[in-house]
């Protein structure tokens, strides 16, 4: 999940798509710099629109100063699946 500031310790309603390992969102210590964010999910079909988003040009945004959508994204759907067992 995604979170401000002043959130730290309750993300909102974001979420990242990784396609690199991001070990700058890992836990480094128990603080607002440290805390790190746990992978929670799979992109199990769908990963055109993943490289889609992946290719949306981006810039400074809000209180962000990079990798900001220059064009809002919006995920219309999205599943829950049951792990293959």
């Amino acid at each position: 999940m995604c979170r401000g500031p002043s959130q730290w310790r309750a993300p909102a309603n974001q979420f990242f798509i990784n396609i690199a390992d991001n070990k700058r969102l890992d836990f480094r210590s128990a603080d607002v710099a440290g805390y790190g964010y746990t992978v929670f999910g799979k992109v199990v079909s769908g990963m055109d629109v993943v490289d889609k988003i992946a290719k949306t040009p981006t810039g400074p945004g809000g209180q962000f100063p990079t990798d900001v959508p220059k064009e809002h994204v919006i995920i219309k759907t999205a599943k829950i699946v049951e792990a293959a067992k």
